[in-house]
């Protein structure tokens, strides 16, 4: 009895300490949904095409799938794409297939069916019954990489995957899977082996009980690849799958690797392949009995592990077309090959539609992006509104006002662009420049003359580009005499030293070190890497021959450097990272070199995207292992403490699958980190002891770099598939760290540039990319004006919210009974809210604008337009109850947050005190700001009083319309009283024409000086636009207008005193009601 107490004490002890740090963890949660990344593209360089899907009764309505970007969708020939797949469990697309018989519903494959290094990997199948507006995952989750999907044009619940199975690892869901049931189930109908998936599968049209699998045998691992082996193979069944014969005769003999492969849509007893094979056997076969015999027809072949399809023409009999470096098409079913014309057309093409009712439009899409011909290749049109590029590496310099960002992509350059611009349209494409050609990596600016940019392609081919002249300086080091070769990474690593502007890091499996800009180098370590041959390392746990297929084919060759960090605290700190797992670090500039290894919970031999020194303590650095090259997609980050002598992970509650690439410390606060992972950006407040994702504004994307831009705390983020992503200054998470529980609070406020945006396109009526069309891409500034985060602790609830709540509750535990009251229900829909509203000071105390606020519970944000309030108009439902007018003056400023529950206002917050600023880079600035404000508000106060008097006029037109009315309806009034709404009436014509010019000269197109109307509304359209002087001739217009409208103004007095005389006559007697007056009424 006694054992059994103590043990229900120990679980009830247990039960109070999880609830309460269950509720410790709650309490720590913090709210980082306001912190929203903007896109800032480019498009001008695209991304990665690997698939494309055309409704079969509309071509102007297709899909396309993109290698790292998720799927797009344009229904308008491509004018305007709309990502349609953005927050599932995978980026990397491998196929996407419309059902035949209902082309609403469609089928897309994740994880790309291509082998080479930067392939993403995916979580199974996806479908969406309504165009691509959700989608739901249907299984196959551990394929990882999808390479067709079929669905049987006679029954749609019928479907064949080829899933190629995992790329880096053995195992997974590999093989042709079956579906009887919509993809509900999945039966798997063809397996060959742990290490061998299906590439592709294709349906014969004329019995769906006919196809043809590619069974392909392959690995990729960090240091090698191999394309092949005895199981790769062709197959077919004739009964839907029951049953599959190896159909290999005329093949040659040996290992196989991958087969491309595509059936005649003229005729289907013709198949056409590309084949890999050893010893030279590679080539272009064919078959015209269904595959019972193939025929080589020519040496020519693509590379299996990038280019893997054939796309034969619907018309032509043996006219086929292949994705390739240069896409290439043969009219003689693959004897013979010549280039698809495509001038001014990306290279790197991976698929081709062909319009089957018109042979001579086709869509190519490949590592450029996609393009379109209607004559077969002659002219080609990009569609440049595809912001799909994948970055490697991104930097940042320090122009001002703006940084500008530079980051290196696949197979589109290293480049630059402004990570924003004063531009109303946004950040164009021509924004955009190129650094330097090829595949591009890591890039660095000299943070004293930002038009030096160090810029690379693949392999270290560095250049120094001059932003200025646009000239570049190869300065690559070379090896010296007697020296054994370097081995360059794909993305060898690159630093711009903090201590030095003109000193700079550059790793191969060696250090080099220069001084003088990259002029000449030197080495500062012996080979930092195990110098392990990698041709001794087990591929598909054996040991291949120099012959294998494609072995090690687009691989870089293995151990070297990939990751070099500087410490900003003691310029003799270096720390290395390699592909071979290795850590060596330098605390006397390079003399002497500590090897790190087997750091406890690292996978041994993974490889390293990035190592940091901390900003805040020279014994802090932190690493991130990515292990995916291994099949193994954890999350790894470590951080050291005493100068890399131990290691702790801090990777904690990060989502166990997440590889991660890169890792950013901020420079104010060491407890905040932010990692890029394939799936988003996560950030930990508390040095790692949790973390929670920032995904506000961006979609589920691979990281791969992060770059904190320290002068605007903005997180720079270059994704691998979709551009580069801005989070515009983050510095409220300090905040966050700092306090555990908010309390009502404004959050400090960052400092405002205001500004005029320009108008280089010439927009107009709110349309900011002008007449450019819908086609037009433009990546996002951020607003103009004062963003202003703030928090609640609770907001009342309605009575309604009440009572719903309360009756949920009831409904749970079956006790809800009888109904609202009448009295209750009308209580509900005449209840008055609280009414939140921001306060904003001028440095003085005075208010010069309330604005309206809708918050939730926790942080809200909103951006103050940093304008003061145009006052001459009413408008009600704007947030301040009127338009805004001109920018108020730099100067200091100063808000907080209110609420009116009714009967008093209550001050919520603290009153947080900022900055505006004025950039002042007009050729003309104003000379004195003061008084052109004064100007302004001189102007609006007579715009109030003008436009006001105005409306009135119009209403005086109104009301004598209703009046002489009222005298044919009235018996009892004289006739002769319409003798004065006519007297009235003239008065108010002319007057009209004074306020509102001469219409009837205007519409006979005769000159007309313009009414006093127009005349302060030029006055005040005109202010709005630049921060120079007021013209003379704006206050001189505005001199006249006031000069004449005392005139003006008394008559219109006059007028209206007059009507009211009659309108108190007509209502004595009795006439009908009148707008505008309330009625006499006597009671009896």
């Amino acid at each position: 009895m006694k054992s059994n107490i103590l043990k229900y004490c120990v679980l009830f002890f247990y039960l109070i300490l999880y609830v309460s740090l269950t509720g410790q963890q709650e309490k720590q949660k913090p709210d980082v949904s306001t912190f929203q990344f903007r896109s800032i593209g480019p498009s001008f360089m695209s991304g990665r095409i690997i698939d494309l899907a055309v409704h079969p009764d509309n071509p102007s309505v297709y899909y396309v799938g993109v290698a790292c970007g998720g799927v797009f969708k344009t229904s308008n020939a491509g004018t305007t794409f709309e990502p349609i797949f953005e927050n599932y469990g995978s980026y990397s697309i491998g196929c996407v297939q419309l059902d035949p018989n209902n082309p609403n519903v469609v089928w897309v494959g994740t994880g790309e069916a291509n082998n080479q290094r930067s392939v993403g990997y995916g979580d199974g199948i996806y479908k969406s019954m309504d165009g691509g507006k959700s989608f739901t995952n249907m299984g196959l989750q551990n394929s990882e990489h999808i390479g067709e999907i079929i669905i049987d044009p006679n029954n749609s619940d019928i479907i064949y995957v080829a899933a190629y199975g995992p790329l880096w690892s053995n195992g997974g869901d590999r093989g042709v899977y079956k579906s009887l049931d919509g993809g509900l189930t999945w039966k798997q109908v063809l397996k060959i082996s742990e290490y061998t998936g299906v590439a592709d599968i294709v349906m014969d049209p004329r019995d769906s009980k006919v196809l043809y699998a590619s069974a392909h045998q392959r690995q990729r691992k960090g240091y090698g690849y191999v394309s092949g082996g005895t199981e790769s193979s062709l197959y077919k069944t004739v009964d839907g799958g029951t049953t599959w014969t190896k159909i290999n005769k005329g093949f040659p003999s040996g290992d196989l690797g991958r087969i491309a492969i595509a059936i005649s849509p003229i005729n289907p007893d013709v198949l056409y392949i590309h084949l890999e094979a050893q010893n030279g056997q590679s080539g272009s076969y064919k078959s015209t009995d269904r595959g019972a015999s193939w025929e080589k027809m020519s040496d020519y072949s693509t590379v299996g592990l990038y280019y893997s399809k054939i796309f034969p023409d619907p018309v032509q009999l043996d006219k086929i077309y292949v994705g390739d470096v240069f896409s290439k098409y043969s009219v003689d079913g693959g004897k013979t090959f010549q280039n698809i014309p495509a001038k001014n057309v990306h290279v790197d093409n991976h698929v081709i539609w062909i319009n089957p009712k018109n042979n001579h439009h086709w869509l190519m899409g490949g590592d450029g992006g996609l393009y379109e011909t209607f004559n077969q290749g002659q002219h080609w049109d990009y569609k440049n509104t595809l912001s799909i590029t994948q970055f490697y590496r991104v930097s940042t310099d320090n122009s001002f006002p703006f940084y500008n960002i530079y980051g290196g992509t696949q197979d589109n350059s290293s480049m630059g662009g402004p990570s924003r611009t004063t531009n109303m349209a946004g950040i164009v494409n021509s924004d955009w420049f190129i650094t330097q050609g090829g595949d591009g990596f890591e890039s660095q600016v000299d943070w004293e003359n930002p038009n030096i940019v160090y810029a690379q392609s693949q392999h270290g081919n560095l250049v120094r580009f001059d932003k200025k002249s646009g000239e570049s300086v190869f300065i690559m080091p070379v090896e010296l005499e007697n020296e054994p070769a370097l081995r360059w990474n794909w993305d060898s690593p690159l630093v711009l030293s903090s201590h030095n502007a003109s000193r700079l890091y550059f790793g191969a499996n060696k250090i080099y070190k220069s001084d003088d800009k990259g002029n000449s180098w030197r080495l500062i370590s012996p080979d930092v890497t195990r110098q392990i041959d990698r041709n001794t390392l087990p591929i598909m746990d054996k040991i291949w021959s120099v012959d294998a297929i494609m072995k090690n084919s687009s691989t870089s060759i293995f151990g070297q450097s990939t990751s070099i960090s500087e410490s900003t605290i003691d310029e003799n700190i270096l720390y290395v990272g390699t592909d071979d797992g290795l850590i060596q670090t330098t605390v006397d500039g390079g003399k002497t070199w500590t090897k790190i290894d087997n750091i406890p919970g690292a996978p041994a031999m993974s490889y390293i995207p990035q190592i940091i020194c901390s900003n805040h303590d020279k014994n802090v650095a932190y690493v991130v292992f990515n292990h995916h090259r291994y099949g193994d997609y954890k999350p790894y980050v470590f951080r050291t403490k005493d100068g890399g002598k131990t290691w702790t992970s801090i990777a904690a509650d990060l989502p166990v699958r997440g590889s991660l690439y890169t890792i950013a410390e901020d420079h104010v606060n060491a407890d905040i980190l932010f990692v890029g992972s394939d799936f988003g950006v996560f950030v930990t407040l508390n040095g790692g002891k949790s973390w929670h994702a920032v995904k506000s504004g961006i979609p589920v994307i691979a990281i791969k770099d992060l770059e904190i831009q320290k002068r605007e705390n903005d997180l720079v983020v270059a994704t691998f598939g979709r551009g580069f992503y801005v989070l515009d200054d983050y510095s409220n998470l300090r905040v966050l760290a700092k306090e555990e529980e908010l309390k009502n609070k404004i959050l400090p406020v960052k400092a405002a540039w205001i500004f005029h945006e320009s108008n280089p396109l010439g927009a107009w009526g709110g349309a900011k990319v002008g007449t450019m069309g819908d086609g037009f891409w433009s990546g996002e500034n951020p607003p103009i004006g004062v963003v202003i985060r703030y928090n609640l602790t609770d907001i009342p609830k309605t009575i309604k919210e009440r009572r719903t709540e309360s009756e949920k509750e009831m409904i749970k535990k079956g006790t809800l009974k009888g109904y609202p009251s009448k009295d209750s229900l009308i209580a509900e829909d005449l209840e008055q809210m609280p009414f939140y509203f921001l306060t904003i000071y001028d440095n003085a105390g005075n208010v010069i604008r309330r604005i309206k606020q809708k918050p939730k519970k926790g942080i809200n944000k909103y951006v103050w337009d940093a304008k003061a309030l145009a006052d001459h108009t009413l408008k009600p439902d704007a947030e301040s109850g009127a338009a805004s007018g001109l920018f108020v003056l730099p100067g200091s400023y100063s808000v907080e947050l209110n609420m009116f529950d009714g009967e008093k206002t209550t001050t919520l917050t603290n009153r947080e005190t900022f900055e505006i600023k004025n950039p002042g880079w007009a050729t003309l600035p104003a000379q004195d700001l003061v008084k052109v404000q004064n100007f302004a508000n001189e102007c609006n106060d007579f715009a109030r009083v003008v436009y006001g008097t105005n409306s009135h006029l119009q209403y005086l037109k109104e009301t004598v319309k209703n009046l002489k009315a009222g005298v044919l309806v009235s018996l009892k009034t004289d006739m002769d009283v319409t003798a004065k709404l006519y007297k009235a009436e003239k008065s108010i014509q002319d007057l009209d024409i004074e306020l509102n010019g001469n219409s009837s000269l205007e519409k006979r197109y005769f000159e007309a000086l313009p009414g006093l109307v127009s005349r302060i509304s030029t006055i005040l359209y005109s202010m709005y636009g630049h921060s120079s002087d007021i013209p003379a001739t704006q206050k001189k217009s505005l001199e006249l207008a006031k000069s004449g409208f005392d005139v003006i103004y008394k008559k219109i007095k006059e007028v209206d005193e007059e009507l009211k005389l009659v309108q108190k006559d007509l209502e004595a007697a009795g006439v009908p009601y009148i707008k505008g007056s309330l009625p006499a009424y006597r009671p009896e």
